[in-house]
């Protein structure tokens, strides 16, 4: 008898999971749910969360084929297809950074193909659109789930299904928790909203934060090229942008790279293992990290007085140059560095060796006890994120347009800032001066959620009941120590693993868990 597998979400998650699934098991029954409009677009590549201004932060060469990829399907596009990203087949290259919305339209059509294919080999799909899952009901053997049409709000009891693999992907607050003054993510509803000519703060400096900052400038006024060179003009009086954090300074621009990964020399997976083991796995793991960084770049090393720093004092060494300057002059000297370093294809060794690194580093997590996790989170893993969280060129590019046309600033806060939002706007109060934000934006980005988030109310009462304060699951995802759920319920949600893998994030992430997940499916008997 073949598996009925429910996979909730179709996000890249869900669609590396329905990838890896049907053509591990090609005889299996699928019921692929999407509570949005269309299946296969994703969330945050999708109309109601970005505009065509904003870019996904990933290059084409980094994101996984699902039926063919990201460049092929690129490359097949009429030209009008292209003109409307204001995009020509001669700008395509396997390094480009794509609009959002154009990314979302390959995943839409790759899924689709994909459904077709599944069937061809003998898979039975069922897509439902606009269609909430809003429980996961276990019942003897098999999982039921409650669903609801947005469309006709019906609800229906589907299933019973052998397996049910939640990828439901990021998870914002609501667009009803917004007004008109005050949006909790750039994700609730700030696309549609008419933004005035006002005084808007953005909490965040990252890709996300530039996002929303993006969104409210292309309402009032254009960018403009000219050659290297981008302006943005502006027909409106009294916007101004600030963006803001606890440092004040902006990301940097994404770096030319070996693509795919070449090994680490030094923190080899053998020595990651090794490090676990020890009674302080972290400073194990940042002297190898010493190690690696002193081989790869030892003028790097030099500078920074790597030899003598700790998992401690590592971050603000990283950071201390960045800090000492202002942000804009930074940015541009950046730019200029990573351009150059593109064209002549020079990769930055330490640069190189960081963004290596970081994934060996997650493998230690769990083995931290909470002293040593707060340590990681306060130090090392800021330095990690703010590495492979560099932006696309464009973005600074941007940035720096908005800068020239004074219509952006950035603040650093410090850590002991006071905000307090109000009918009237939000007011912030850092380094003894008071800030007033007509609008205000929080673009912080997913936080990690725990089991009370859960939106499915049966599934959270039996991990709440098993003493879960955190859903656990085992390495394949699936949940462990849930009596009746382990071994048939997946959480591939980012959300609700971001404690034990902090950098679990991206596309690449969702297709390495996609195949992870399917290995541990036994095959069927033909």
């Amino acid at each position: 008898m073949h598996s009925r597998i429910a996979i909730v979400g179709t996000g890249p998650t869900g669609i590396y999971a329905f990838k890896a699934l049907s053509e591990k098991l090609p005889g299996a029954e699928f019921a692929l749910f999407e509570r949005g409009c269309e299946a296969g677009v994703g969330m945050p590549y999708s109309a109601e969360s970005a505009s065509r201004y904003m870019l996904a932060n990933i290059a084409s060469i980094e994101i996984p084929a699902v039926t063919t990829t990201y460049l092929e399907w690129l490359k097949a596009l009429p030209d009008g297809r292209l003109h409307r990203y204001d995009l020509t087949h001669q700008d395509l290259h396997d390094r480009l950074f794509t609009p959002r919305l154009l990314l979302g339209e390959y995943f839409r059509e790759q899924f689709q193909a994909l459904c077709d294919r599944a069937t061809r080999h003998g898979a039975q799909v069922s897509v439902s659109e606009q269609t909430a899952v809003t429980d996961v009901i276990l019942q003897g053997d098999h999982v039921y789930l409650l669903t609801q049409n947005a469309a006709t709000h019906a609800e229906h009891r589907a299933g019973p299904f052998d397996r049910v693999v939640l990828a439901t992907g990021h998870d914002f607050p609501d667009e009803d928790e917004a007004t008109r003054r005050y949006f909790p993510s750039p994700w609730s509803g700030l696309i549609q909203a008419d933004i005035p000519a006002v005084r808007v703060g953005i909490m965040g400096t990252s890709l996300s934060s530039i996002d929303a900052a993006m969104a409210v400038v292309n309402q009032h006024g254009r960018f403009r090229a000219k050659g290297d060179d981008l302006t943005f003009e502006t027909h409106a009086t009294g916007l101004h942008i600030t963006l803001m954090s606890w440092t004040g300074i902006l990301p940097e621009a994404d770096f030319y790279c070996p693509l795919p990964y070449l090994p680490l020399a030094v923190m080899t997976d053998a020595a990651v293992a090794r490090a676990a083991k020890t009674s302080a796995p972290l400073d194990a793991m940042f002297a190898l990290l010493q190690a690696e960084i002193t081989q790869a770049d030892p003028d790097y090393a030099d500078k920074i007085g790597l030899s003598d720093l700790t998992a401690d004092t590592f971050e603000p060494a990283y950071f201390a140059t960045r800090l000492g300057q202002d942000p804009f002059r930074w940015a541009r000297k950046n730019l200029a560095e990573v351009e150059r370093n593109k064209a002549n294809k020079v990769t930055v060794a330490w640069r190189y060796a960081l963004l290596r690194m970081h994934e060996k580093f997650e493998e230690i997590v769990p083995h931290l006890n909470d002293a040593d996790r707060a340590r990681f989170d306060d130090g090392l893993k800021t330095v990690f994120v703010d590495n492979y969280a560099a932006v696309p060129s464009e973005s600074i590019r941007r940035l720096l347009a908005l800068r020239d046309a004074g219509v952006l600033s950035v603040m650093g806060l410090g850590e002991d800032y006071k905000l307090d939002h109000t009918p009237e706007g939000t007011v912030i109060v850092a380094h003894g001066a008071v800030h007033r934000f007509d609008v205000f934006i929080d673009a912080r980005g997913q936080k990690p959620l725990t089991s009370k988030d859960i939106p499915f109310p049966s599934l959270r009462a039996a991990v709440l009941a098993a003493g879960q304060d955190i859903p656990e699951t085992d390495a394949q995802f699936c949940l462990t120590g849930v009596p009746g759920y382990a071994g048939r319920v997946y959480l591939a949600a980012l959300p609700w693993l971001m404690h034990d893998r902090p950098f679990v994030q991206g596309i690449t992430a969702s297709a390495e868990m996609a195949e992870t997940l399917a290995e541990a499916q036994p095959a069927e008997a033909a």
